[in-house]
């Protein structure tokens, strides 16, 4: 059974950028999570460190559950985008303006770390694992106004679905609708346009494009 990690070494998994996963630490304490597998150094300069997959998921059983429902932000103060429907919600305003723009532009820099080309036009491996967070982030950073509590409010509204690697965007304007599968694929995601069999209500299916 693995060892868990030190309770120094906690600390910088725990500080680290919850979007991007880059990490700040003393070059034993960050040696010493590569050699764990927590974290690697990325091979391009300034030969930044992250953390793996690993990394993440140590880190993520740490912080609080948050509701299904929920997504505005987590009980500690993490950046979390909207993904429409929160009973409690960030104000909107140019501070709230200022942390979505800042966590789309640390996300591009997560794609371009991770990936082998250096490309941002794709998503990277945490919107994989984190589907509803990843396309509520490109679509709120793009503008799009989420939706309130009430359950007719407009506004865009992301959710999990069944289908492996895929979520839905529901927004009862249409015109909005297809304003948000064109952000959606701009932001590297295949995007199709369906209708519920019962409702006949028009929404999104969108999942990570891979190429």
């Amino acid at each position: 059974m693995t060892r868990p990690p030190t309770a120094a070494q906690r600390r910088v998994i725990d500080a680290a950028d919850p979007v991007t996963g880059r990490l700040r630490g003393t070059e034993a304490q960050l040696a010493a999570l590569v050699k764990r597998g927590l974290a690697f150094r990325h091979p391009r300069p300034p030969h930044d460190h992250f953390l793996t997959p690993a990394g993440h998921r140590i880190r993520e059983e740490a912080e609080p559950t948050a509701p299904a429902e929920a997504g505005a932000s987590t009980a500690d103060g993490v950046f979390a985008a909207r993904i429409g429907g929160e009973a409690e919600a960030p104000q909107p305003g140019p501070a709230r303006a200022r942390e979505v723009h800042s966590a789309w532009q640390g996300l591009l820099e997560l794609r371009r770390m991770t990936s082998p080309d250096g490309a941002v036009d794709r998503p990277c491996g945490w919107e994989r694992t984190h589907l509803v967070q990843a396309a509520a982030l490109a679509l709120e950073a793009a503008g799009h106004r989420p939706a309130g509590p009430e359950p007719d409010a407009p506004g865009y509204r992301v959710r999990a679905t069944p289908q492996p690697e895929a979520v839905a965007v529901h927004e009862p304007d249409l015109d909005a609708l297809r304003a948000c599968a064109a952000t959606l694929e701009g932001a590297g995601w295949q995007v199709g346009e369906h209708t519920e069999p019962r409702a006949r209500v028009r929404y999104l299916l969108a999942s990570p494009r891979r190429a």
